[in-house]
């Protein structure tokens, strides 16, 4: 085992030991609770090894250094987890299986859009799962939408044949209460599911909160710096 495999298989084990401890914890399933390794500014020789290593499912913030990760790694469930601009839809749909950070109408007519282009194509022949991202600090610059909205975009949403609503996922706010933002979220995903029964996914949780995200209910956590390490590793 190569020195960066050894780390990342120590790290993995790391990470694993304590949503294992969370979900115990809560009186959860480990199996309720997937991973999503955060990959954002690493090569595409960190995924590999992950891979290797048994992860199946990697989150990319950008769209430019995504898709050549995913055809250099295939096999792997793809999901874009960073904000995205709509004239970016076309170029997401050829290589994810899901877009977490859908925040507004205009956005999900383009990704549909681009699902029916992609179709048309013969490059993709599956709907696009989908997850709202719901704010929970009302920062226009985080993304997300208010969750009053949620409502609305939901139904949007799940208008569209070219894409499947799964759920909400959602970033706790700077210097807050995680626990108190995470309990907010999983209200939000009981209305939900309430219209949606379907959209029962809950991403939330990251490197420094995965806990209190597990214990409110979250069913994914996006994982990078506890993995990969600081992101000063990376390639350009």
């Amino acid at each position: 085992m190569t020195g960066r495999k050894a780390e990342l298989a120590e790290n993995l084990a790391e990470v694993e030991a304590r949503i294992a401890a969370a979900c115990r914890a809560a009186g959860r399933a480990r199996d309720e609770v997937k991973l999503i390794a955060i990959t954002k500014t690493f090569p595409a020789s960190d995924v590999a090894l992950l891979a290797e290593l048994g992860v199946t499912d990697v989150g990319e913030n950008r769209d430019q250094e995504a898709g050549p990760k995913a055809a250099e790694v295939p096999g792997l469930r793809w999901h874009m987890v960073g904000r995205l601009q709509r004239n970016k839809a076309r170029s997401v749909v050829g290589w994810a299986h899901e877009v977490q950070s859908v925040d507004s109408a205009r956005l999900a007519d383009a990704l549909a859009k681009a699902v029916r282009a992609a179709r048309d194509a013969q490059i993709r022949d599956e709907p696009l799962d989908v997850l709202l991202q719901a704010s929970l600090d009302d920062d226009p610059e985080r993304g997300g939408c208010p969750l009053a909205e949620l409502g609305a975009l939901a139904d949007r949403v799940a208008q569209a044949e070219e894409l499947r609503l799964r759920g909400l996922m959602a970033v706790a706010p700077l210097g807050a209460d995680p626990a108190a933002a995470f309990e907010r979220l999983a209200r939000a995903a009981g209305e939900l599911r309430k219209d949606h029964p379907n959209a029962a996914d809950v991403s939330a949780g990251m490197s420094h909160d995965l806990e209190q995200a597990i214990t409110h209910g979250s069913t994914c956590v996006r994982v990078g710096t506890a993995l990969l390490g600081g992101r000063g590793l990376a390639s350009p």
